[in-house]
């Protein structure tokens, strides 16, 4: 699974390329989006409820979760008029870390809005991920398929664009293989994440790596 994915030929883009390649290609009749998340670390600047969280303020980030709830609705809406559905799946470490748990808040937003996410226990797939771990992935319908790159401080700086069909329709297979074993993600958030206390201090994820992966 995913044994071919680090051998594809592909294309590197910037960050403003990658959003501008993505927007193009999302509005081109792809039919579906699939996105793997697997980091457990990243920041997430200019969002107000991530920088509460950063900055040591838990009460201040759940309250702010919801702050884009209307563009999360409008993302939804216009995926419909375009007859692509969303899925997406989120891979978790245990111990779980500070930026998923905050993560898991505003993604319960999206998922009551009607996305389809779920939860897979990173234990589930070790198996795979002996050489290397599964690939923080886009993929566009058999179009274009994008693992999201970073910089030597850990940022999001573009991607790498497969566009070779074969590749993208293995990756897809694999990820449809993974996404059948995910969980529930009301399983798995309130089991896992609503009985974990609040994250201690300011700058709980300063270490941690990157900014959001893709645009959407």
């Amino acid at each position: 699974m995913f044994d071919s994915f680090p051998s594809g030929a592909s294309e590197r883009m910037d960050r403003p390329n990658y959003h501008a390649d993505f927007k193009r290609v999302y509005h081109s009749g792809i039919g579906f989006l699939n996105k793997l998340e697997r980091g457990q670390h990243f920041k997430e600047r200019g969002f107000d409820s991530w920088e509460a969280f950063a900055a040591g303020d838990w009460p201040s980030a759940l309250a702010l979760a919801d702050q884009r709830r209307d563009d999360y609705a409008e993302e939804l809406q216009r995926a419909a008029r375009l007859g692509v559905s969303h899925r997406r799946l989120r891979v978790v470490e245990f111990p779980i870390t500070p930026y998923v748990q905050w993560e898991f808040f505003v993604l319960r937003v999206r998922v009551d809005l009607g996305d389809d996410i779920k939860v897979l226990d990173a234990r589930r797939i070790s198996d795979i991920e002996k050489n290397r771990p599964v690939p923080e992935v886009v993929i566009l319908g058999d179009v274009a398929m994008y693992e999201v790159v970073y910089d030597r401080d850990g940022n999001a700086d573009g991607a790498n664009r497969f566009t070779d069909r074969s590749l993208i329709r293995k990756t897809s297979t694999g990820f449809d293989a993974l996404y059948e074993s995910g969980e529930d993600f009301h399983d798995f958030f309130d089991r896992e994440i609503v009985p974990l206390p609040p994250p201690q201090g300011p700058g709980v994820q300063t270490h941690s790596p990157g900014s959001r992966r893709s645009p959407e």
